[in-house]
Parts: structure tokens; C-alpha cells; sequence
């Protein structure tokens, strides 16, 4: 096997691993390696359509920032919430009904050769594999069936770099900790510490990195600072108020942010948009104002449908639309548009949709997961600068939605049942997932690209290239 492994491990969930594997896939591609990044298993409803099925979206935006395929090796199994205790399983990009009706703790022992093979796999085929851990090693509960950190790392001989949170505070604790409770083999794995978001002055950290290492023998390798545009989505899709483009504010952009929305992350190109901004709506309230309210998807569509009711949420956005202001609904956000929900099935569940299309949506057992191309047609109201563009992006859903046969009928503005608008043109449904990822789509809205993924990519091989320690990054692959 060809590939050195380089591993981000994490104290906590949210403590940077994932944008620091995407840089790190850019910074060793742009050496002119051949780079692929790895995650054995990943917890999301932010997933994205790949050859053989989908993924989740952090390895997705690696393969990108690696210059590769994105494809199903790169995070065999995938985890998507649908309720509290309760995930629906992917493997190798394909739901699996008998992993998803298995026992958290009896399900690793069948994935695990699965995974080893597609990361020894993609050994063979790369100069170098950037690897994702997930939350912590630490978790001493759920060690002895770990398939993602230490095992992973074992498996791989992984030169890993251990980040943490120093915002949050306690990040000393956090790292001596996490290191404290591995055994003494995987110790000798971890190459250095990385303070992650730090805002302050640097002179008051010492001696504590200089005390760490003295009692782990690791040396703290880079402190990066607070950066609050990297303009890469954050794992999991996770919102942040304070995202707020340049510039003077002349739009707003609600979406609602309900319990079970998925492929959130799909939203972050409007972040760097100048001028826009963007604000995550969980009450009435929040939605005050908007200029756009954006229902986004859903991992459970009537689920959601009735959280959004209790919060008085469906009120607001009915008279936002009767005053004749834009509503968009992206896939689940589609479906919850419409009259009803019908499932037969046990996938989702019945319930009655908002009315603002004249649409009926029914469950099929059989999940529609795909790339997607499809041009706009004549579209009228605040979407009428997306007609005649071609936009790509990519479908992941159960639900079939067709005109209500007992209604006035509504014009389709996308081909192969992918889109509605109603009779006034403020209010457009569509399946195509990533629409604001499309720079035809983004030109035509707003008359200016945002910054394309390469440069983000870019600017984050730059960011650490300035913040780590010289040499620390090129000796992770290079011979002992």
C-alpha cells in the first residue's frame, strides 16, 4: 500500500476536524500528490449524490478540495437521523433496512471489513489518504466497538493530529484528557496538538503548551485563529448567526431551521454573497422581515411539518406568502408546500401539507437518489430571473409529488415532475438539491458569483500553511 494516512481527530464534535481534513486534502494535492480523504463513518443528514450512491457531504467537499472523484469509499457507512434514537444506515451509498434495524453495538462488527477494505483500497490507489475521525476517541463507552477513530487510525498506521476547540474553553484539559484516556500504542500515534479558533493574546498561552508536551510528549503544532468567513459549510450543517456577508444588508433569507432538515449546507454559498443575509428561523419572529423564506429539506417530512405548526411558524409563512413575498422549498421543503402527504408505506408518514401548491406527494418505498441536470422553464414573480437556466445538482427522496387532481392545475417549471410555481410566482417547490452551488443559478439571482469552492478550498490550504508550524504538515508523509 502506496498511501500515507494523515488523521484529523477532534476532543469533541465541532471542534474543527472536518475543515481541517478539507484543507489538508487541498495543501498535499497541491504538492501535485494524488489525494483521497476517508471517513469510516459518518453521522448526517447532509449527504451528497455520488457514483454508486450518496455520502456525506464533509467528504464530498474533501474529494473536491483533493482533486478527486468524490465516490461511495470515501465514507462507507453513513448515519442519517430521522429521530432521537433511531438512524437511518448507509453502506457503500445504499440504504441498508438490515443495518438500519440493527443494534448500535452489534452493527460493527458486520461493517467493519467493509470499511477496512474500501480504505485499503483507496491505499493502494492514492499517495496520500487525509482521514476523518468522528467526535472523540475518547468515548471509553463506545471503544471496544469503535470503527471510526483509533481503529481506523490502527488499521491505517495514521500520523494523526488531535484538534480541540480553545473558544469553548478547557482546551488543555480537553487534549491532555482525550490523549490521557487512549492506550500508550495509540498515543505514539498522535504527532500534535492544534489549537482551533483561538481570539486573544497568544503571549498568555504559554506555558501551558510547553506543559503539555512535557507530560504527553506531543508538541502543540499550531494555534489557528478565529475565522469566521472560511466560506466552507460546517459539518453537519451547523448554523451560525454571525455568518453575514460583506457589505451593506439588501436582502434577507430565512430558512427554517426545524428539527430534521437536511442538506442545510447547500446554503452556504448565500452566506458569501454580498449583501445578503442569511438568518436561521425557529420562531415566528425570525421569519419578521424576510425578504425570502426558504423551506429547506427534511429527513422527516410530516415530522417536521408538525413541529412547524406547534411553533406557529406555518401561520407566518402563509402571510408571507399571501402578501405576495418569495417562498422556496427544496425537496422535504417542497412536499410540506403542497396538500398532503400520503404514505403507505411506513417511511414518513400522512399529514396535511400548507396549501400553497396545489400538489400531493406519495411515499415510495423505493428512494430516488441521483445527479440531476434540468433546465428551467417560464417562471413569473421573484423567480423569473432563473428562466431558461440550466442548473445542476442532485435528488435524494422518497416522496413522488404530482398535480392534486381535484385542484386548478399548476404549471411545472422544471421537466420530470422537479418543479412547481403558483399562479401568483412567488412560491416555487423543487427537488434539485445544491441550486445555489450553481454558478448559473447564483449569476442569475443575484448578478454576481459568490466566491467559487476552489478559491474556499485555496484559502484554506493558505490559512494553514501561514498558522502551523514549518515543515509539520510535509513531515506527516514523509518516511520516519
Amino acid at each position: 500500500m502506496t498511501a500515507r494516512c494523515v488523521m484529523v481527530l477532534g476532543t469533541t464534535s465541532g471542534a474543527g476536524k472536518s475543515w481541517l481534513a478539507t484543507a489538508l486534502c487541498r495543501w498535499y494535492a497541491r504538492q501535485g500528490l494524488k489525494v483521497a480523504p476517508f471517513k469510516a463513518q459518518n453521522m448526517s443528514n447532509n449527504a451528497r449524490v455520488v457514483a454508486g450512491g450518496e455520502i456525506g457531504s464533509a467528504q464530498y467537499f474533501q474529494a473536491l478540495a483533493a482533486r478527486a472523484v468524490p465516490e461511495v469509499r470515501m465514507n462507507p457507512l453513513l448515519l442519517k437521523p430521522e429521530r432521537d434514537t433511531h438512524s437511518q444506515v448507509v453502506l457503500m451509498g445504499q440504504v441498508s433496512e438490515e443495518l438500519t434495524q440493527t443494534p448500535w453495538r452489534g452493527r460493527s462488527e458486520i461493517v467493519w471489513p467493509v470499511i477496512a477494505k474500501a480504505l485499503d483500497e483507496l491505499r493502494e490507489e492514492n499517495d496520500v489518504v487525509v482521514i476523518e475521525g468522528a467526535g472523540s476517541p475518547a468515548e471509553i463507552n463506545l471503544m471496544a466497538g469503535d470503527i471510526v477513530n483509533l481503529r481506523v487510525a490502527r488499521h491505517a498506521g495514521a500520523r494523526c493530529l488531535l484538534v480541540t476547540d480553545i473558544d469553548r474553553g478547557g482546551a488543555f484539559a480537553h487534549l491532555y484528557g482525550t490523549w490521557a484516556l487512549m492506550n500508550p500504542a495509540d498515543q505514539a500515534l498522535v504527532r500534535g496538538f492544534v489549537l482551533n479558533r483561538f481570539r486573544g493574546d497568544a503571549s498568555l498561552l504559554p506555558p501551558a503548551p510547553q506543559m503539555l508536551q512535557e507530560l504527553t510528549g506531543v508538541p502543540t503544532v499550531a494555534t489557528l485563529p478565529m475565522w469566521w468567513h472560511h466560506g466552507l459549510p460546517e459539518e453537519d450543517g451547523v448554523f451560525d448567526d454571525r455568518s453575514t456577508a460583506s457589505g451593506a444588508v439588501t436582502k434577507t433569507v430565512a430558512v427554517v431551521a426545524y428539527p430534521r432538515l437536511s442538506n442545510l449546507d447547500e446554503f452556504q454559498p448565500l452566506k458569501n454573497v454580498p449583501g445578503l443575509r442569511l438568518v436561521w428561523a425557529r420562531a415566528p419572529a425570525q421569519l419578521a422581515g424576510a425578504d425570502w423564506i426558504i423551506l429547506p429539506g427534511s429527513k422527516h417530512t410530516s415530522g417536521d411539518l408538525a413541529w412547524l405548526r406547534a411553533q406557529g411558524l406555518d401561520r407566518a409563512i402563509a402571510q408571507h406568502a399571501n402578501e405576495g413575498r418569495a417562498v422556496l422549498g427544496v425537496c422535504g421543503g417542497l412536499q410540506m408546500l403542497g396538500e398532503a402527504l400520503i404514505d403507505s408505506h411506513g417511511i414518513d408518514g400522512n399529514a396535511p401539507g400548507l396549501g400553497l401548491l396545489p400538489l400531493v406527494t406519495v411515499f415510495e418505498e423505493q428512494k430516488t437518489v441521483k445527479r440531476t441536470q434540468a433546465t428551467f422553464g417560464e417562471l413569473a414573480g421573484p423567480w423569473a430571473a432563473l428562466s431558461g437556466v440550466t442548473a445542476r445538482g442532485y435528488e435524494i427522496h422518497h416522496g413522488q409529488t404530482s398535480q392534486h387532481a381535484g385542484m386548478a392545475a399548476t404549471a411545472p417549471v422544471l421537466p420530470g415532475g422537479l418543479g412547481w410555481q403558483n399562479a401568483q410566482g412567488n412560491v416555487l417547490g423543487v427537488y434539485l438539491h445544491g441550486l445555489f452551488e450553481d454558478p448559473a443559478v447564483l449569476h442569475a439571482l443575484f448578478g454576481a458569483a459568490a466566491p467559487t469552492l476552489d478559491s474556499v478550498f485555496d484559502g484554506l490550504a493558505d490559512f494553514i500553511d501561514q498558522h502551523f508550524e514549518a515543515a509539520v504538515i510535509p513531515d506527516l508523509i514523509r518516511d520516519p
